[in-house]
């Protein structure tokens, strides 16, 4: 097999292509960045099937074709293909952006094709939801894909640790449960597994599912990076509890965090970050960092002058900036400061 690396489309709307099961399966397992050659270790297809399914999603236009075009072994759709599901009922995709950042957040998260979803949930749904919950376990212990990815969807616990239990589960399926499973229970269970638990994508979804346990929550953040808690706690798709919780734990840790990472967040957030830390007071090192800086965002110097905490240092030392000499008002806010020096007062 080549070295193309396969991507969607994205000027198609792929609901409206004729997808059968095997091609929605694989499109879920494409992420822009795996090449050709390294699909059939993912997908579990042979290449000679693989290559079959490449080409006529290509020729159907959910792929963008690459400078090494997929040679196709028969591109005719065989007669025996499983039949196109609606993806009608499928969920849009949640918005991400309050929590990316500058790693490989983005790329390390398994957004599914929506229309690939809806076959899933509709597998679920027309064809596993009416079996006994013993059969559903039972299933999910040795099922392979499609059926596998749409057992994610089932609210049972039970049948969530079976599918969990699979020998062919991986991060797309973790993924999946912590987007749509909602059981404490079942969430338990998947944080459980550390290789899932650390996993950037299943953390994403995680924060955003509103029956995450307050203590997985606390688990699985406690240690995060004091910018990584500022993120969620102004993250309108992140439940109104774990947002809560989320501003406990950004005080907790900017009082025994490291200095590094107090001053990233102030000046990343320009100062935003400092209305949830009403209070807390910074050590001599985090005033030292932040005093060796210039200043030149008067959003900045307007939210440290109103931060009551604000060290004198300080406030000294943005009394001392080129843009506070030249904006009357920035100076006037600063001189007005609890901490400020006495000279700035009477001035």
């Amino acid at each position: 097999m080549s070295d193309w690396t396969p991507k969607l489309n994205p000027s198609v709307d792929l609901r409206r292509l004729p997808l059968n099961a095997e091609e929605g399966f694989v499109l879920s397992r494409l992420d822009g960045h795996t090449r050709e050659k390294d699909l059939p270790a993912l997908t579990g297809f042979p290449p000679d099937k693989l290559r079959d399914i490449l080409a006529r999603l290509v020729s159907q236009g959910a792929l963008l074709p690459g400078a090494e075009p997929v040679s196709a072994v028969n591109t005719v759709r065989p007669s025996e293909a499983p039949p196109t599901l609606d993806a009608s009922d499928s969920e849009p995709l949640p918005e991400a952006e309050a929590l990316d950042g500058a790693d490989d957040e983005a790329a390390a998260t398994d957004d599914v094709p929506e229309a690939v979803l809806g076959d899933y949930r509709k597998l679920f749904e027309t064809r596993l939801h009416a079996l006994p919950e013993d059969q559903r376990v039972a299933l999910a212990h040795g099922a392979e894909d499609p059926e596998l990815s749409a057992l994610c969807f089932d609210p049972v616990p039970a049948v969530i640790k079976a599918v969990l239990e699979n020998s062919r589960v991986g991060l797309p399926h973790a993924r999946l449960i912590a987007r749509h499973h909602r059981n404490p229970v079942g969430l338990e269970a998947l944080v459980a597994r550390a290789a899932f638990a650390s996993d950037t994508g299943v953390r994403r979804f995680l924060v955003r599912n509103p029956q995450l346990p307050v203590a997985v929550f606390r688990r699985l953040w406690a240690m995060r990076r004091l910018m990584e808690h500022h993120k969620l706690t102004v993250d309108r798709d992140v439940p109104e509890q774990t947002r809560r919780t989320a501003r406990e734990l950004l005080r907790q840790r900017f009082s025994t965090g490291p200095s590094e990472e107090k001053v990233e967040l102030i000046l990343n957030t320009e100062g935003r970050a400092l209305g949830a830390l009403v209070g807390m007071a910074v050590d001599g090192k985090t005033t030292s960092l932040l005093c060796g800086r210039t200043y030149r965002s008067p959003m900045l110097v307007q939210n440290i002058a109103r931060w009551s905490a604000a060290p004198p240092a300080l406030i000294s030392h943005l009394l001392k900036q080129e843009l506070v000499r030249r904006q009357p008002q920035l100076r006037m806010m600063l001189a007005r400061h609890p901490n400020a020096p006495a000279d700035a007062k009477r001035a």
